[in-house]
């Protein structure tokens, strides 16, 4: 979770914090991993080195947090009343954020580290993308509270089996992840496990 930053004597500093985070953003995604420093990062955003360092042990715990903040501005699945519809949106969304973004610059660049820190992959996955997941389960929960899906649905292997291969195309492949791809996802899901025909679940997707 997001460390709570009180400020110092000067009063509140939420905007020096949002200015080291996006310069951590902006950093990565122009410089990569290896050429981002404290140092530049207090430069970009206009603030001591000290101030960093008050907040943050290290360049990897702005990251992480920056990360962690975006994740949950921009994939929070909207619901659209619809498993369908749910999913279309939410899995376009997240190809587009992995593969399009800084911040899923940032994701790309800690993920490739964690392969060499095992404290950074541990801290990745259960600190960080543990709290993702939470929120990719939500259409599925919500479908099974309509009725769209069984009761008994094992959501942790059906979002898997959704979101999956999205992050193996953007880490191991690097191959593009279109609309029409996580589209196919989302219609093979449904095809398998829609508890009931018919209905825009297992309409024609839309834009």
């Amino acid at each position: 979770m997001s460390t709570a930053h009180r400020g110092n004597r000067h009063g509140r500093s939420e905007q020096a914090r949002q200015a080291v985070l996006e310069a951590a953003d902006d950093l990565l995604a122009e410089r990569g991993f290896a050429a981002v420093t404290i140092e530049g990062i207090a430069a970009r955003a206009g603030v001591a080195k000290q101030t960093i360092y008050r907040w943050w042990p290290s360049k990897v715990d702005v990251l992480l947090e920056a990360f962690t903040e975006d994740m949950a501005e921009h994939l929070t699945p909207e619901d659209h009343g619809d498993l369908g519809t749910d999913l279309r949106a939410h899995l376009a969304t997240l190809a587009g954020f992995l593969t399009a973004s800084d911040p899923g610059a940032v994701f790309r660049a800690l993920a490739g580290q964690a392969q060499h820190d095992p404290q950074l992959a541990t801290r990745l996955r259960d600190e960080h993308l543990s709290h993702q997941r939470v929120r990719d389960r939500l259409p599925l929960e919500r479908a099974i509270e309509r009725g769209e899906l069984r009761a008994d649905l094992d959501v942790d292997t059906a979002l898997d089996q959704l979101v999956g291969p999205v992050y193996y195309r953007v880490l191991v492949t690097g191959s593009p992840v279109p609309r029409e791809f996580t589209d196919d996802l989302v219609a093979a899901f449904l095809h398998r496990f829609t508890a009931r025909a018919g209905g825009t679940t297992s309409g024609t997707p839309t834009a």
